[in-house]
């Protein structure tokens, strides 16, 4: 038997982002007494999960909060202790902005992301043509599509909602989330719940009208917890310290010694006995690599005084009974192509977007728009550098000094994915350009910041359902292995900690061959 008593089980977790992160906390929740080893091949904790404070600004460096309709973002700050730390975002300015011909108009009353709960405030916007409401006032009658097929996100609304809804209204909202090409987007991957009300109400005007009809006491809460626009903007929360401050209670929940920084994993092995080696190429300090004698007897010990003297470039290769990888499905499929191309080969199909976040700060006497909302998309169909911009300091107020604001904008994405990358030096007059236009901003912010995000976002194009499970099934052939991250069930912070949890659940289920 090569079994190890269960107290002493080797476990790794390759990547140190937030779905890694919650895959290591549920497995020393679940089984306190395993020997855990987080890699991550940065310099820190957090993967994209970045809070900075600097001239009194907290800026975000990517998401900004979670939603709290889905349980397990909550659930794990509840089990860290910080769940009294969560806020909820300012209802002062619980509304968004459209942009239509380089002007803000606000976002009509009780629009869901695809479907309005209320007709008039769709009837009267000045977003959409009498001819576009027309369009959209159609769909009540059009049949649903009965078919098992998947659909991009751009037929979908082009055939339920009309060509203008889904240019003006959809396409925006939804790549603010999603950073992708409508036109390759998965409806079934990503927003399900409207193809099923198709199916189960036949429209989805009539889906929204039967909710609000046969749930008066929801359709009444409704306008007071998603504010006049309907978006769900209670709904979000935020550590008042920022996410850096959740990553760094998780990290500390953990055991002393476990996280290895500076630790790029470069390959992975299957060992006759069933476990796994793990060669690590290290950039942090030496000392982050001790090994025990009896994993040192397995493989070369990375701290003998000929290490760096060996053409070898590894600093050593540690043995684990299982293996949890939380890194980006392309690095997914570097580790694990030489033990099995196909699954290597559905994994590198997922293709991942990205984007850059420009984080400005100004004197709030320099904006002339009164700024009363959380923040403002733009569709394609306006020719903007700009995906979105957030009124960071109007969500959570304590993100600017007082007299300060702290705008947010996001730029890139599938549709343009050089912005991503773009020097700083030409992506910021382009912001500040367009973004001075739309708020009537005068003179130059006190305060810059850019961050940069390329290949972040997996896009979830039609078919990403299918591929998924494909994986997983190839997943079963190879034992003791799971993996975690935002490329396979969901992309908001919520899903990632939940695909973590789950991994490490996978993982203890299952015994050492």
């Amino acid at each position: 038997m090569t079994d190890s008593p269960p107290l002493e089980r080797r476990i790794a977790v390759i990547g140190g982002g937030i779905s890694g992160l919650a895959a290591a906390h549920r497995l020393v929740e679940l089984q306190p007494g395993c020997r855990l080893v987080l890699f991550e091949a940065a310099s820190r904790l957090g993967g994209v999960l970045e809070t900075i404070h600097e001239q009194g600004f907290q800026v975000e460096q990517s998401a900004d909060n979670f939603i709290t309709t889905v349980p397990w973002g909550v659930g794990l700050c509840k089990r860290i202790g910080m769940d009294d730390e969560l806020i909820q975002t300012n209802p002062e300015h619980r509304k968004t902005f459209v942009v239509r011909s380089g002007r803000l108009c606000h976002l009509p009353d009780g629009f869901l992301m695809m479907a309005p709960t209320r007709l008039w405030p769709l009837a009267v916007t000045p977003i959409l043509s009498p001819l576009g409401k027309f369009r959209a006032a159609l769909e009540y009658f059009i049949r649903p599509r009965i078919t098992d097929e998947d659909e991009s996100m751009a037929a979908f609304v082009r055939r339920r909602l009309g060509r203008e809804v889904f240019e003006r209204l959809v396409e925006p909202l939804v790549s603010a989330v999603y950073a992708a090409d409508m036109e390759k987007l998965s409806v079934e991957a990503t927003l399900v719940q409207f193809r099923e009300m198709e199916l189960e109400h036949g429209s989805l005007i009539r889906a929204m009208r039967h909710r609000m009809k046969n749930r008066p006491k929801a359709a009444t809460n409704l306008r007071s917890v998603h504010g006049d626009t309907g978006a769900r903007y209670s709904m979000f929360v935020t550590p008042r310290h920022g996410l850096s401050s959740m990553v760094e209670r998780i990290a500390s929940c953990l055991p002393r010694d476990a996280v290895r920084l500076g630790a790029r994993v470069e390959r992975i092995e299957r060992r006759a006995d069933g476990r796994w080696g793990v060669f690590v190429m290290g950039q942090g300090g030496r000392e982050s690599f001790s090994m025990s004698a009896e994993q040192s007897s397995d493989w070369r010990n990375p701290l003998s005084p000929t290490w760096k003297t060996t053409p070898d470039p590894f600093r050593g290769a540690e043995v684990f009974d299982a293996l949890i990888l939380a890194t980006p499905s392309y690095e997914a499929a570097r580790l694990l192509r030489p033990l099995d191309a196909e699954l290597a080969d559905k994994l590198a199909a997922i293709e991942h977007s990205g984007t850059a976040i420009v984080s400005v700060g100004y004197d709030r006497r320099q904006i002339a728009h009164p700024l009363d909302g959380m923040g403002v998309v733009i569709p394609a169909i306006e020719n903007s550098p700009m995906l979105a911009c957030s009124f960071s300091s109007q969500k959570y107020p304590h993100r600017a000094p007082e007299g300060k604001v702290l705008l947010r904008v996001f730029a890139g994405g599938a549709k343009r994915p050089e912005l991503a990358e773009m020097e700083d030096g030409r992506l910021l007059p382009l912001v500040l350009g367009e973004l001075g236009r739309l708020l009537g901003i005068r003179g130059e912010p006190c305060y810059t910041t850019i961050a940069h995000w390329p290949r972040t976002m997996p896009q979830y194009h039609v078919g990403h359902k299918k591929l998924v499970e494909e994986v997983r099934a190839r997943v079963r052939g190879l034992p003791h292995i799971a993996f975690a991250g935002n490329a396979y069930q969901g992309v908001g912070i919520p899903h990632c900690i939940h695909s973590g949890q789950q991994a490490a659940e996978e993982i203890l289920v299952t015994r050492p061959a």
